[in-house]
């Protein structure tokens, strides 16, 4: 468990000569988005690339529910093109909360519900509310993001690295020597970046802990507060079951923020419809905070899905297709990554659970290529993937695992069936080239 200030290296004489914050100098660049950067232009360039690198759907693979596209399209022919209300429309909101006692159980009044453009204003939001400068902040890594968000914030990082044994997943156990003081755990699942989830047990103890902490912590002491980011809780697959905090625990209502969207359930992320949930106190701190931004979902946005929430069958007739293509991909990958491992390739992965992710390994490092040019460390086996094979995932480095992690994540978003087959060949054809 890494538990630090973070105090960055800062390279860019440019900034410091200008003047600039020390937020803007030391703030950490996407992993993901100068990945992105190599890709478009090994593609520029005529390469054949196998890109798991996103987490986003191709419409042309993925489009988003027909009936929710009617209504985007009939709102803004009825010229829903004005400021919403602050908090989301009232409409939203008790469409959201219809919603949500129906399919998951939650009861949540309109006022406890905020809705913003996805998630992650919503996140942001959260932070700046609950955390102040020098608080501690508990996050499993592997995650998305929550490095970044506590940097927002300038948060004390108390990073807990959870492992394959337990599906990258956090328990009690990693978590409880470093409660004191702490003020926010953030939490995931359905998990990206791994695609696994929690078992009930797991997240009954993490609550259990949570509403202990909470008791014996004095009237003047702030509460430890759980982010709960369920954004894939509509994607399991199989026996898998979501649970979240407040149905196993009815107490930690007081204690929870949810944070969910259509983006993915619905592959909408470019509609950018999210909200949050939670105590009506803190709804109305992260609501003041977002005002300011302008973080705001489009006004026909906001009133297409109000009623695209209403149109049941059509919602789960899509959902029932869109999780059997997504398993179907995730299914015949893992199949792949579990034939090279029997032929003796330095491979393997996680059983697909939820989400639009596979956890895959690479576990390459030391290896020489057929030039002899030595592997030396894992961004060097990554790098070798994506010349040799043309296949690019994204290194659990870059959600905050160790450097030396040899597992990545596999999204499937923009995968076409018809293109699994011809990346595991070309995979495993760069890997007997690999020698030890």
């Amino acid at each position: 468990m890494k538990q630090t200030t973070q105090q960055l290296p800062n390279d860019n004489i440019a900034a410091q000569q200008a003047g600039l914050s020390r937020l803007a100098e030391t703030l950490i660049g996407s992993e993901i988005i100068k990945l992105g950067g190599e890709i478009r232009e090994k593609i520029k360039q005529g390469a054949k690339i196998y890109n798991f690198t996103i987490g986003d759907f191709d419409p042309a693979v993925f489009p988003v529910p027909q009936k929710l596209e009617d209504e985007i399209v009939d709102a803004y022919r009825k010229h829903f093109t004005n400021y919403p209300a602050a908090e989301g429309n009232a409409d939203l909101r008790e469409a959201i909360a219809t919603f949500l006692e129906e399919k998951e159980g939650l009861r949540y009044s309109p006022s406890e519900i905020l809705v913003a453009s996805g998630g992650r204003p919503l996140i942001y939001g959260f932070f700046r509310t609950i955390a102040n400068k020098g608080d501690k902040i508990i996050y499993a890594v592997p995650s998305w993001n929550n490095n970044h968000y506590t940097h927002f914030v300038e948060g004390v990082h108390c990073e807990v690295e959870a492992s394959v044994e337990n599906y990258f997943m956090p328990t009690v156990d990693d978590i409880k020597p470093h409660l004191q003081g702490a003020v926010i755990l953030a939490l995931c699942s359905p998990q990206n970046p791994t695609g696994t989830t929690f078992k009930k047990e797991t997240l009954e103890a993490i609550c259990d802990m949570v509403l202990e902490e909470n008791n014996r912590r004095g009237a003047n002491e702030k509460k430890l507060y759980v982010l709960y980011d369920q954004m894939y809780w509509q994607l399991t697959y199989g026996n898998i079951r979501h649970y979240d905090p407040v149905s196993l625990r009815s107490e930690m209502k007081a204690y929870t923020v949810y944070v969910d969207a259509i983006s993915k359930c619905f592959a909408a992320t470019g509609v950018r419809v999210g909200w949050a949930m939670g105590p009506e106190p803190i709804m109305n701190k992260m609501k003041a905070i977002l005002s300011h931004i302008g973080a705001w979902a489009p006004m026909a946005e906001q009133k297409a899905v109000a009623k695209f929430l209403g149109h049941r069958e059509a919602i789960e007739e899509y959902l029932q297709h869109f999780r059997a293509e997504v398993s179907y991909r995730l299914q015949k990958i893992y199949e792949g990554f579990m034939q090279l491992k029997a032929d003796g390739h330095p491979v393997d992965a996680v059983a697909p659970q939820a989400a639009i992710y596979l956890t895959v390994q690479v576990n390459a490092a030391g290896s020489k290529t057929e030039k002899g040019t030595l592997l030396a460390e894992q961004k060097d086996v990554t790098g070798y993937l994506l010349d040799e094979a043309g296949l690019a995932l994204v290194p659990f480095y870059a959600f905050g695992a160790p450097q030396d992690s040899s597992w990545y994540r596999l999204s499937v978003g923009t995968c076409k069936k018809e293109d699994i087959p011809a990346m595991l060949n070309a995979l495993g054809t760069a890997l007997k080239k690999l020698q030890k």
